[in-house]
């Protein structure tokens, strides 16, 4: 279920933590309940820029253009260096673009929550008007576009610390490295 969980945490300090995935993979409940679970503050990058924009993805998406809404989460994700101790979920395409991953392994830990293609499809069918890139999609066409889209970021989700196979986690799942700190502190 965990690959790559040779995560350690110096005495006192967690950092950030960055949760990546495709969208419907689940890194906005996991984040929530993880921080609530651990009083770590949390922050959904998609929920920051659009507190910021006053507008929401979608709309970002449809009148700014995907460019727009790309330098917007550059510039919020960077705008996260000085905080500590904190858990952010990060959108679907996030680690793809810029050096994004890169800046995020070297200023916290990631966590890629890795979903199936059907998993995500029965999440995102109900979810469609939320998310600009499929808000058009339905059925078969929805599914392949998650199976295409996940082969091209897999490259990028992989360089993760820390993966974790959301389908085989259970409600109550705490990753190891979390549960290991605090039992530590």
């Amino acid at each position: 279920m965990i690959q790559n969980t040779a995560v350690k945490f110096p005495s006192g300090h967690i950092g950030k933590i960055f949760l990546v995935g495709f969208m419907g993979s689940g890194k906005t409940f996991w984040g929530r309940k993880w921080s609530q679970q651990y009083k770590l503050p949390f922050f959904d990058l998609d929920e920051e820029i659009e507190k910021a924009e006053k507008k929401t993805i979608a709309e970002i998406f449809e009148k700014d253009g995907e460019e727009f809404f790309r330098k917007m989460e550059l510039h919020t994700l960077k705008s996260f260096s000085a905080m500590d101790n904190c858990i952010i979920a990060c959108g679907g395409g996030t680690p793809c673009f810029a050096d994004n991953m890169q800046w995020m392994n070297e200023n916290g830990k990631t966590v890629y929550l890795k979903a199936s293609p059907q998993n995500i499809y029965q999440k995102l069918i109900n979810e469609k008007d939320k998310r600009p890139l499929v808000k058009n999609l339905t059925g078969p066409k929805l599914l392949s576009f998650i199976e295409e889209k996940l082969q091209e970021r897999e490259l990028y989700y992989r360089q993760a610390y820390v993966i974790l196979q959301v389908d085989e986690m259970g409600e109550d799942f705490v990753p190891g490295f979390i549960a290991d700190y605090y039992q530590n502190k």
